[in-house]
């Protein structure tokens, strides 16, 4: 009876053992969440690039990562911007021609654009051209753009439609605009609109002046806050990352049901693009 008593209270081993596999799962996961937040958090986190405000070099359609320690940490660097940091630490200035992520200052969402103005810079667009510190950039016809058409790529109304060997596109004129320490890029233009002027103006202290290389087709630091629309002059503090590499890109044509047209619609050549 004693022995009969002993076996029937005894913990199974079978029992045991799946408690501990249960636990180390949930161990597992936790380890799994944990570092995933840090590593968004802190290191690299995505964003996809929903207009053509950024055109050529970033279209609708790319997934991009954008590096998170450059301009230092505050909440927005957090997930669902807990309130754990205060102010912002390892606080740093974006250079020039950066192209960065920071939150709207009306709306709270995610923008992208490029630094062009630093706190104490002066600021103008003559003709179209920018004007930075009294200086005209220069910029140097670049040839034609050419950017096939899709399902998430239409062209705008100063653009030319063509028809090439790969169907349907849209052609612009592209220049090659050059920053005062030699950093350039592409960038649109559509001709004379009413972007191309915009008064000289100092950039206060811990604000940025931010343009999209896509000129008149971008509502950036040259038009009012406001949501939905231009971005006024960005305070550093709404700083998210620097964006630093195109990690997918689609056309826009993939179907969630239809697993084998999330590689056709893939961008093959612009993954891993270097921004």
């Amino acid at each position: 009876m004693t022995d009969q008593a002993l076996v029937k209270n005894a913990p199974s081993e079978d029992g045991e053992a799946r408690e501990e596999d249960w636990g180390d799962f949930f161990r597992f996961i936790l380890k799994l969440v944990l570092a995933v937040v840090i590593f968004r958090s802190f290191i690299f986190s995505p964003f996809t690039i929903p207009s053509e405000s950024m055109l050529p070099g970033l279209r609708n359609g790319d997934y991009l990562v954008a590096a998170k320690w450059p301009y230092g940490y505050s909440r927005l660097s957090l997930p669902f911007e807990a309130p754990l940091i205060p102010g912002r630490i390892l606080a740093s200035l974006p250079e020039r021609g950066d192209v960065v992520i920071f939150k709207h200052p009306t709306d709270g969402t995610d923008y992208v654009k490029r630094v062009i103005g630093l706190p104490g810079d002066t600021v103008a667009v003559r003709g179209g051209q920018v004007v930075l510190n009294g200086e005209p950039l220069p910029q140097q016809p670049a040839g034609p753009f050419v950017l096939p058409m899709s399902a998430n790529t239409v062209c705008h109304p100063s653009a030319e439609e063509i028809t090439t060997p790969d169907g349907p596109a849209c052609r612009y004129t592209q220049f090659v605009e050059t920053l005062p320490s030699g950093k350039d890029y592409r960038i649109l233009d559509f001709g004379a609109t009413g972007q191309d002027e915009y008064d000289t103006m100092v950039v206060p202290e811990g604000k940025l002046f931010v343009m999209g290389d896509n000129r008149d087709n971008s509502m950036d630091s040259r038009f009012p806050a406001m949501p939905g629309g231009g971005v006024g002059l960005v305070d550093a503090d709404l700083l998210v990352g620097r964006a630093s590499m195109v990690l997918w890109s689609t056309d826009g044509s993939a179907n969630w049901l239809l697993p084998w047209t999330w590689f056709t619609a893939a961008r093959w050549d612009r993954i891993g693009s270097a921004i």
